[in-house]
């Protein structure tokens, strides 16, 4: 049974990890699974019983799915005993949701992990969402070993899925264990490098298991081949090593795990092993892999991050006698103690109910109570270190992406990008009172979710809510009415569509009042000139000569923003461009902030004009499995929603169709394709990119603009 958990244990035993994968691959079983034989729960949770401990929320359990990444601290002690660590190490793990909706938990999660499990169905293999989540790992630099799951279900094929791994995601992989039968004959893994099998009993927990020497009989020549693939795939990225084996002699296996090891956490190489978390076979030694193969704080390079006095970059080392930085990560609304930030340490420690800086909005926090989180459940303790991820309430200025650190040495990680928001809904409280209930538990939902954003409509006095898509909306109203206990009445989802500029211009705007004594006077020319897709908005100053003053530079700027966010053509707002102000005069006397800012407002209106603005909308990739006979239908109802068919290609006795389709032609996608497949059909859809909306749609738009 696991030991309590605030008991320490040396910074290399520790790992901080994250499951990731496809919706529905099996992320959350196999975190359950975990929790289980390290002993952190007494009873495995099960999704389809709705009684899973990371998927606490009742949204979570009722739709069998995991939208915020949970945190755990739990404990491992390898079973076999050819591990080069014998001794407990500790497990910070952070199940992460699958569906693209929730997007932003996968960032965020991925920013602060050492290392990753990526989840992979044996029956479907490699699939757009598992593409997604692996680029944003790549992102992050974050080692991760592969679990083959679901090795039970009908069709699955543990090598196809490693073809698609090299073929798809372009990864070189280490097979470290093999499977013992498949589909239901299912029943053990052979480890290659250890010349062990397991075979799990009958039992319904999986917790027992046979450890014998060799490799079964009907497989040994297959193990034998593998085996020497495995060695030499290891010997290549090590050169002492190679030589060993150039010369006939084989590397013990501490050379062995230790150069493999070296080489995932350097990201060369992904060791893969089979499993089917379902039934309860071949956890024990993935859990076992964790401490081989993933990195501990002491393997990550050191934290370098900016001094923002000097501006010059500085590195922190992952001890805890360092001075302290940590990054705030996610924040979550905790009925019981009120706001929670997680945070992880990469430097130093801190204590309850000391004060740390928030080198991001440059103010002093006061910690009020540390806690080692159990997803919803929590454990209080007195000290955290370096290299933990721990829940901290009483912090009033953080956010998410904020960096923490001692005052008298300032310093400021790399936040986390999130992408933005694709549609939106306008809400209102079902009575008048209970607008100031909405506006508060808004402010609580959008401090949490930074993909999540709220506006007011300041001519038609609506809040409208904009998030990642449909489901991602839904739930946070569904959240609205539980957790904060407001009935809202929701609009049809509006697509966010967007403004740009097709060509470089030139605009003037020039602000100008006489009412008796001091006067109004500002005056700008600004160039505007369009970027390519997705690069946002940039501001240049290309003042010479002083022809407008330094400090009304700002003002223009800000006018200038004003007026992107409430868009020129159809007000949405405007991207994709660069904005110089490049000339201009002012007055001595009359000239002052406020005229600048119009005069910018004004000048930008102007260039716009001039500069072939259109409106972009955004496009999703969408990736449908049907059976073979319902291919034609799908592929003619998304061709009659302006789709652009990528391809298909077999998976099974299914078809995989993917296209790249506009969002606002997908409103109630998932009940169309169900009527036209009887429910046999399957559909995945994630944001793809912007592209310039077509002439006839958007002279609709601009006669009846959102």
């Amino acid at each position: 049974m696991a030991a309590a958990v605030s008991k320490q244990v040396p910074l290399e035993n520790v790992r901080n990890i994250g499951v990731i994968a496809h919706i529905d691959a099996g992320k959350t079983t196999t975190t359950e699974r975990i929790l289980f034989y390290t002993g952190k729960t007494y009873k495995i949770g099960d999704i389809d019983e709705g009684d899973t401990q990371m998927d606490w929320m009742d949204q979570e359990r009722e739709r069998g799915i995991t939208i915020v990444s949970a945190a755990t601290t739990t404990f491992w002690t390898p079973v076999l005993e050819d591990a080069n660590i014998k001794d407990d190490c500790r497990f910070n793990i952070i199940d992460t949701p699958g569906h693209v909706d929730f997007t932003a938990e996968v960032e965020r999660s991925l920013r602060v992990l050492d290392g990753g499990i990526i989840v992979l169905d044996a029956g479907s293999g490699v699939q757009s969402q598992t593409e997604t989540v692996w680029r944003q790992a790549d992102k992050y630099k974050v080692p991760r070993i592969a679990l083959v799951n679901k090795m039970d279900v009908l069709g699955a094929d543990f090598m196809a899925t490693i073809k698609d791994v090299h073929e798809k995601l372009g990864a070189k992989t280490a097979i470290l264990a093999l499977p013992i039968g498949v589909e239901n004959t299912f029943k053990g893994i052979a480890m290659l490098l250890e010349k062990k099998t397991i075979i799990w009993q009958g039992d319904e927990t999986g917790a027992k298991y046979d450890i014998t020497e060799g490799f079964p009989a009907d497989m040994e020549a297959e193990c034998e081949s593998e085996r020497a693939k495995l060695v030499e795939s290891i010997v290549e990225t090590d050169e002492a090593l190679m030589e060993k084996y150039l010369n006939g002699e084989e590397p013990s296996m501490k050379d062995l795990k230790t150069a493999l090891r070296r080489a995932t956490i350097a990201n060369e190489i992904v060791p893969v092993f089979p499993g089917s978390s379902l039934r309860n076979k071949g956890v024990q030694p993935l859990l076992d892999a964790v401490v081989d193969f993933l990195p501990s704080p002491l393997d990550i390079a050191d934290t370098a991050g900016t001094n923002p006095k000097t501006g010059e970059v500085e590195t922190r080392k992952p001890s805890p006698d360092e001075s302290f930085v940590g990054l705030a990560f996610k924040i979550q609304a905790d009925p019981h103690v009120g706001k929670v930030t997680y945070v992880r340490l990469y430097s130093g420690k801190i204590t309850a109910g000391s004060y740390v800086f928030n080198a991001s909005k440059s103010e002093r926090e006061r910690l009020g109570r540390l806690m080692l989180m159990h997803a919803n459940t929590r454990e209080e303790i007195q000290e955290a270190r370096a290299g933990e991820i721990v829940g901290i309430v009483g912090l009033k200025a953080t956010k998410t992406g904020d960096t923490l650190c001692e005052e008298t040495r300032p310093i400021v990680l790399e936040s986390i990008d999130f992408p933005d928001p694709v549609i939106s809904l306008a809400i209102e409280p079902k009575t008048k009172a209970d607008q100031e209930k909405l506006d508060i538990a808004l402010g609580r939902l959008a401090e949490e979710d930074p993909t999540f954003k709220i506006k007011t409509n300041h001519e038609t006095g609506q809040t409208v809510i904009a998030g990642m898509g449909e489901l991602h909306l839904e739930i946070l109203v569904d959240r609205l009415r539980r957790e904060f206990k407001v009935d809202a009445t929701t609009g049809a989802p509006q697509v966010a569509y967007r403004e740009t500029i097709t060509k470089e211009a030139r605009g003037e705007g020039k602000y100008i009042r006489q009412s008796g004594g001091r006067g109004q006077y500002g005056h700008a020319i600004l160039v505007v000139t369009p970027k390519p897709r997705g690069e946002g908005f940039t501001f240049t100053n290309k003042i010479v000569g002083g022809t407008i003053p330094r400090e009304f530079i700002n003002p223009i700027e800000k006018g200038v923003r004003e007026a992107l966010d409430n868009g020129l053509i159809a007000g949405f707002p405007m991207v994709d461009l660069d904005v110089a102000v490049v000339d201009g005069s002012f007055h001595e006397v009359d000239s002052s902030e406020m005229s600048f800012k119009i005069a910018g407002s004004m000048a930008l209106q102007d260039a716009v004009k001039q500069a072939g603005a259109v409106i972009l909308e955004p496009i999703m990739k969408v990736e449908v499995t049907t059976p073979e006979a319902n291919m034609g239908d799908i592929i003619g109802d998304l061709s009659a929603r302006r789709a652009q068919i990528g391809g298909t290609a077999q998976r099974g006795n299914a078809r995989v169709i993917t296209a790249t389709v506009p969002l606002s032609e997908l409103s109630a996608y998932a009940t169309a394709i169900r009527s036209l497949t009887a429910g046999r059909a399957s559909y995945y859809m994630e944001p793809s990119h912007y592209q310039e909306l077509p002439n006839n749609i958007a002279s609709k738009l601009l006669k009846n603009p959102a």
